[in-house]
């Protein structure tokens, strides 16, 4: 059997122990009532509203974070992942081969598995989950956010009624870390005769320990318990039923508000967008709750630059400087707290293959100062550099103004370089990127695997092509594509590795990514519920999850 290997590093360790708060991947071991797991009751969580994202819960369609945590507890994977060392085990798939050429996968699936209208998830079921994908793609032109994980797919043979042969035209070694995540999770083969948008709605039936009882966007969203659930990922210390009646997700947009209700007892567990306030999490503490957090793997919060011929960031000293004079220590205290853990490379510590570049992201305002002064930039009367009569100021293209960016904008202005920051809707953002006009735009990426960073910097995956044409030199943008490659079309575990070290490297030497903080997934969770965990994705798992009645 073929599995992932180990996280590179150990995950982020910052710790604010009066607030019980972890960066691991299960909960708090003093956390929640003591004794056995009980069964019954109707957990509440408390969601961000869906309807300024994405109100979809189809699994191969949504990328909405909240929404992936419904659909891990509603629809079952091939293979899972373990969020404390990366490796890939059993779930759907009692084990699998990859082919020396990394041509085929074939898995060997569990016998007496079925979906919840009782039919058998076979390797007819798979076959029809993989024709499913590959029609959603063409039906949404591409933009299906499990396309990226279906790269180089082509199709799938049934060996016998439970090994089923999946095909590709180019090797894709990220496929099967794809097989453990929300994305490729399986659903009825009858559900594929549902539109896409019918299946965003919530019209399919899937495997999972609970089932879909009704979403309404933006007002509720309801999954029951199923009784004969028997087959539940070993990561999971119950592999049967759910303890659980219920789950009810309600949407709320004021962070104080879903703070206050969980306090209040209105709701079991916050799950914030963004991560709680210091003031927040101090008035979860007081009100006897846990908080729990997990960083999210995939590619950090990042500016991404653009150094077309003509704007600043095409001359790579200010590409250096900017790396200097950007404080990612300052900025996590001072937008998160003083415990918040700091970036520390393009992506976030939970990733597998992550490796630090925390050496290469140290303050030094006075090494900016004297990278400018001998690439010819030099301070003018306002306090602001010039070289050939033009000013340096970037352009920061953000949907709204935050106190983060401000913050940015007032380190970057103490080394002479002038931060204008244009606040464009999301609606105009491609048109502006298209178009050039700006220095800096941040995004991110969540997924368990470094891969994830081509659908932001190779133009021909990219869902942005302009973003990731943009934002590397022509040469720069080459050794990327060959790094990618050499990470992803190879079954060789140590040359992944080290093509993904090479990577990591590069995006900070050449001054591709400007890391700005770690993305960490919070959640408060009332003191009357046990068992709670996070997936690999840093999603909520339901399977041991239980209510003191």
């Amino acid at each position: 059997m073929t599995r992932f290997p180990r996280l590179a590093v150990a995950l982020a360790s910052a710790t604010l122990a009066s607030l019980a708060l972890t960066a691991c991947g299960g909960g708090s071991d003093d956390a929640g009532p003591a004794g056995d797991p009980v069964s019954g009751g109707t957990l509440k969580v408390a969601f961000w509203p869906d309807n300024a994202a994405f109100p979809c819960v189809d699994p191969f369609q949504t990328y909405w974070i909240e929404h992936r945590t419904v659909i891990r507890n509603l629809a079952d994977s091939l293979t899972d992942q373990d969020p404390e060392t990366g490796e890939i085990t059993p779930w759907l798939a009692d084990s699998w081969e990859v082919a020396p050429d990394g041509l085929s996968y074939t898995f060997t699936l569990k016998d007496g598995v079925t979906f919840s209208d009782g039919t058998p998830v076979d390797a007819e079921a798979v076959k029809a989950n993989v024709e499913g994908w590959l029609a959603t793609v063409k039906a949404t032109n591409g933009s299906a956010f499990g396309a990226s994980y279906v790269v180089g797919l082509n199709g799938a043979e049934v060996v016998d009624p439970l090994t089923v042969k999946l095909t590709f035209d180019q090797p894709n070694s990220s496929f099967l870390q794809a097989t453990s995540t929300t994305n490729l999770a399986l659903i009825s083969p009858a559900s594929f005769q549902n539109t896409p948008a019918d299946r965003c709605a919530g019209d399919f039936v899937a495997s999972g320990a609970f089932t879909l009882e009704s979403y309404s966007p933006n007002e509720l969203l309801k999954i029951v318990k199923r009784d004969d659930y028997a087959w539940g990922s070993e990561l999971a210390d119950n592999t049967k039923a759910p303890y659980l009646d219920a789950v009810e997700f309600s949407y709320v947009a004021e962070d104080s508000v879903r703070t206050g209700n969980l306090t209040s007892g209105a709701v079991d567990i916050a799950w914030p967008r963004n991560p709680f306030t210091v003031e927040d999490r101090a008035l979860i503490d007081s009100a006897g709750a846990a908080i729990e957090s997990r960083s999210l793997p995939g590619v950090s919060q990042t500016f991404f630059a653009n150094v077309t011929e003509g704007r600043p960031l095409a001359d790579r000293a200010v590409r250096d400087a900017l790396h200097q004079a950007i404080d990612i220590e300052t900025y996590a205290a001072t937008i998160y707290g003083d415990d918040y853990p700091l970036v520390e490379g393009g992506f976030d510590t939970t990733t597998p293959y992550f490796t630090s570049q925390a050496d290469k992201l140290k303050y030094d305002p006075e090494g900016a100062e004297k990278t400018l002064d001998d690439a010819g930039w030099k301070v003018g009367d306002d306090g602001y550099r010039y070289k050939d009569g033009q000013k340096l100021t970037l352009v920061n293209l953000v949907p709204a103004t935050s106190p983060g960016e401000e913050l940015i904008q007032d380190q970057l202005k103490q080394v002479g370089i002038e931060v204008v920051i244009d606040v464009t809707p999301n609606a105009e953002r491609p048109a502006k990127i298209t178009g050039g006009n700006y220095d800096l735009v941040a995004n991110y990426f969540t997924r368990a695997d470094p891969g994830a960073l081509q659908f932001i910097l190779d133009p021909n995956l990219a869902n942005s092509k302009a973003l990731a044409t943009n934002a590397s030199t022509p040469e720069t943008l080459a050794e990327l594509q060959r790094l990618f490659a050499q990470a992803i079309q190879t079954t060789d575990q140590e040359q992944t590795e080290q093509a993904y070290a090479d990577l990591q490297d590069l995006l900070i030497d050449e001054g591709v990514t400007f890391p700005i903080f770690e993305r960490v997934q919070y959640a408060g969770v009332s003191s009357s519920v046990g068992g709670f965990a996070f997936t690999s994705e840093s999603f909520l798992r339901l399977n041991d999850v239980w209510k003191q009645q």
